[in-house]
């Protein structure tokens, strides 16, 4: 301790030996006639000449001069930019001393007054005058230097995207299978081919079945038998044909089987001349006009995702163009593999641009309607076990609040506790300011274990 003070004294008198034309008025050739007067207290004497000499006791030069006694509210420091400038110190009144600090700036303090190893007395600090915790204090020339910016914290929509591949699937619940339900023979198909575009009622082919005519003449014998229609019903023949053969009372030869539903035909099983069994697939038609993109969300955004958001779709065929859609299904279950789940997304296809297995990527819109209170996300500092912000407290003060975080979105965070609207926080140099926070904490934790002492 006592080369540490040493090398700290002569550090300060070099500096002051090569600064004497900036000393402050408060030590200029004056000085003593003022001290006379003075009230405060002597905490050392310095050699008259201006010389990097001290002393903690009173003395004088060899031609017989006194040194100049140096009052607690004539001590000195020194500004960000080097300038020398009286240290102001409040008067004591009757406030309470809280403790005693180093008089050379060291990390020490004292419950009860004492000198420090070069004999020089230990300066209260009264009540009021304590650092007031982690809080920073910068020079504007400081400020200015390390580049400080600040952004006062506002409400807004946090805009966050959801990104997610897949392809073009389809409408599932749009999708019809044709098929006969007794045996059959096919005398004709019309003009419809795989991709076709059909229409509801338009005709596709036309069979003959020795099973439906036979309930068909059962039906005419006996109309109002029981079981008579619904057996012809049974065999799913179109209900127009049951009024055909009640206007006519005949049972047609052929039947004209017709398309259910609007569609593209994706399958096509049948031929002229050809026996049908129960239950082949004659034709698989499927509606286009809405069509489904099915998408793999990560599992770290699955909790932002839900049913009924805005999605835009791009795919690769056209991609100057957007498609807006829905999510209608979350699916339930986790792909193991690929740590991803299944989205479901609902399209709109009116001019049919959008095809089954498409390549598609989804921008997911989880962002909420509400505004909520946020910050930029170069404000926060993020250590992994706590997230804090720096408080501009205005004067060079910055003060660090922990803080907690919400949804991110568009460069912003949402700032769920830990501050106010409208306070301002520093978005830039931050971690400059935090250091020194820091650094000011561990020192603050030395001085009070050795003031427990």
């Amino acid at each position: 301790m006592l080369i540490l003070a040493a090398l700290v004294a002569v550090g300060i008198g070099g500096y002051w030996l090569g600064r004497q034309d900036r000393l402050p008025p408060s030590i200029d050739a004056g000085a003593t006639e003022r001290a006379d007067n003075n009230s405060s207290a002597v905490i050392y004497y310095r050699d008259p000449d201006g010389k990097p000499f001290y002393s903690a006791e009173p003395k004088s030069t060899p031609d017989g001069r006194p040194w100049r006694p140096v009052h607690a509210d004539q001590d000195i420091s020194f500004d960000a930019d080097g300038t020398i400038k009286p240290k102001a110190v409040a008067a004591s009144g009757s406030r309470e001393i809280l403790y005693y600090r180093n008089p050379m700036g060291l990390p020490d303090i004292s419950k009860v007054p004492k000198k420090d190893p070069m004999g020089m007395d230990y300066i209260p600090v009264y009540e009021g005058e304590a650092e007031d915790g982690p809080t920073v204090k910068l020079s504007a020339g400081k400020l200015q230097r390390i580049g400080v910016k600040t952004e006062a914290a506002t409400r807004r929509v946090i805009a966050e995207t959801v990104r997610a591949p897949g392809s073009m699937q389809l409408d599932e619940r749009r999708i019809v299978v044709i098929s006969l339900r007794a045996e059959s023979f096919i005398d004709s198909v019309e003009n419809v081919t795989t991709g076709s575009e059909v229409s509801k009622g338009q005709p596709l082919f036309r069979f003959y079945s020795p099973a439906i005519t036979a309930a068909g003449a059962q039906y005419l014998s006996a109309p109002l038998a029981p079981g008579s229609a619904q057996r012809l019903l049974n065999y799913a023949v179109p209900p127009e044909v049951l009024t055909e053969i009640g206007r006519t009372r005949q049972v047609p030869t052929s039947i004209t089987w017709t398309a259910p539903r609007d569609g593209l035909v994706l399958e096509r099983n049948v031929f002229e001349g050809m026996r049908a069994m129960p239950g082949d697939v004659l034709f698989r038609i499927a509606d286009h006009s809405v069509i489904w993109a099915m998408v793999d969300v990560a599992e770290r955004d699955l909790a932002a995702v839900r049913e009924g958001q805005p999605v835009m779709v791009h795919v690769r065929g056209y991609p100057e163009r957007t498609f807006p859609g829905t999510v209608a299904l979350v699916y339930p279950h986790l792909n193991p593999a690929t740590r991803t789940v299944r989205v479901r997304i609902e399209l709109a296809n009116p001019h049919l641009l959008l095809k089954p297995d498409m390549y598609a990527e989804a921008e997911i819109d989880t962002g909420g309607g509400d505004a909520v209170l946020a910050v930029p996300n170069s404000a926060v500092i993020d250590s992994g076990e706590r997230q804090i912000v720096l408080v501009d407290k205005g004067g060079g003060r910055f003060e660090p609040r922990t803080v907690q975080l919400g949804r991110h979105g568009a460069g912003y965070v949402e700032i769920r506790d830990g501050l106010k609207d409208s306070e301002n926080v520093v978005t830039s140099a931050n971690f400059l300011i935090d250091a020194e926070s820091n650094l000011k904490s561990a020192l603050q934790s030395l001085t009070r274990a050795g003031a427990a002492q």
